[in-house]
């Protein structure tokens, strides 16, 4: 096995939760071709044996197998009963061994539910929170919470685990609380926050600020395609006088409107408008807050879209103790390589159908020297 490997090494930390006796295949060996299939294309335990029985030879030139290709049982079990949390940990560590994160750039946070994880027609148990760097496209960590709502609990947690000085910190309204936009500033990084109704008295005081004052800074931006065209307009507040207990809101410096126009070319459909307010303990002008709000729908389109999208992950039927929490690591694992590898110019299905074809590219993606 390759040691020198970031990939190996950090998950090799990874604990087994099997007795002695049942550990007839390597841990690293089953992780490593979890990995491996599901950048290939596998979405099921029973898609990774099959893959991994045609590739054994080539995966024997940087993995043991000293008993060849584990059976379907045998990766499912590992992978429902492996420590969800530790698992999370190697995935931040390698994450950080991998990236060199420019400072500045937008960690989008954002939930999203595995819908397919549900049992007996009940609601799914699953909701992912997960950081996103924008510029960077990497997924930077997740953590698990029982249902949407508690991702107000989720967010201090995933903050406390990144490394996330001098970021900027973008979050949709169900994280609009006080005590997350201290935790942010407590971590040396800077916020944009979404609000909306569940800070009615907030939004309230937004909205008489941009009735009554005058704008620092505004800024226009026309986007035109897909049969439409759509005019943002960015304004920004900073001295504020109808911003009641603004004090609660750690370092609050700057109130940010961003209305939408969006026109529809050779179609009957109606122009659509939309008015969103935003709190930033930045001081950044129109220009940047309109860059920086619009980065942050990147975690939407480039993350949960292509989760489902190319990974497919909405139907993955994984429900069994920790396999959706750690199957969703695999595929957040996936997505970064897959993301980063930049000499092949085509999209990450295209990169998966050649990953499984050609084992050098395979390697490349997975930074291994064999």
């Amino acid at each position: 096995m390759k040691s020198g490997s970031k990939i190996i090494s950090i998950f090799k930390q990874v604990e087994d939760p099997r007795s002695h006796i049942n550990q007839l295949h390597k841990l690293i060996d089953i992780l490593l071709i979890g990995i491996i299939s599901v950048i290939c294309g596998a979405e099921t335990w029973k898609q990774m044996v099959g893959f991994a029985k045609s590739k054994e030879e080539f995966l024997k030139t940087f993995l043991e197998l000293p008993q060849g290709i584990p059976s379907e049982d045998t990766i499912n079990r590992v992978f429902s009963s492996i420590d969800s949390i530790q698992f999370e940990t190697c995935f931040i560590e390698w994450v950080n061994s991998i990236s060199d994160l420019s400072k500045g750039q937008i960690i989008a946070i954002d939930g999203k539910t595995i819908r397919g994880a549900k049992s007996h027609g009940k609601k799914s148990p699953i909701h992912m929170v997960s950081a996103w760097a924008c510029e960077s496209n990497l997924v930077l960590g997740q953590i698990k919470t029982a249902e949407k709502s508690n991702e107000i609990t989720a967010i201090p947690q995933l903050l406390d685990i990144l490394d996330i000085a001098e970021q900027t910190i973008t979050i949709d309204a169900m994280g609009t609380q006080r005590e997350i936009a201290e935790k942010i500033i407590d971590n040396d990084a800077n916020y944009i926050l979404a609000v909306k109704a569940n800070q009615a008295h907030l939004l309230a005081n937004i909205e008489d600020e941009f009735k009554f004052a005058k704008p620092l800074d505004i800024n226009v931006n026309e986007d035109f395609g897909h049969g439409r065209i759509e005019t943002r307009t960015c304004s920004v507040i900073t001295d504020f006088k109808f911003i009641e207990n603004k004090d609660n809101w750690k370092d609050l410096v700057s109130i940010i409107k961003i209305e939408s126009v969006r026109e529809f070319k050779n179609s009957d459909k109606e122009t659509e408008k939309a008015t969103r307010y935003y709190i930033s303990n930045l001081e950044d002008n129109a220009s940047i807050f309109q860059a920086s709000i619009r980065s942050h729908w990147a975690v939407e389109n480039k993350l949960h879209w292509t989760l489902d999208v190319a990974f497919g992950e909405d139907a993955s039927r994984k429900r069994n103790h920790n396999a959706a929490q750690n199957y969703s690591v695999l595929l957040k694992i996936a997505l970064n390589l897959l993301k980063n590898e930049t000499t092949e110019k085509q999209g990450v299905k295209g990169k998966r159908l050649k990953a499984g074809w050609d084992n050098q590219y395979l390697l490349k993606i997975l930074r291994i020297k064999v």
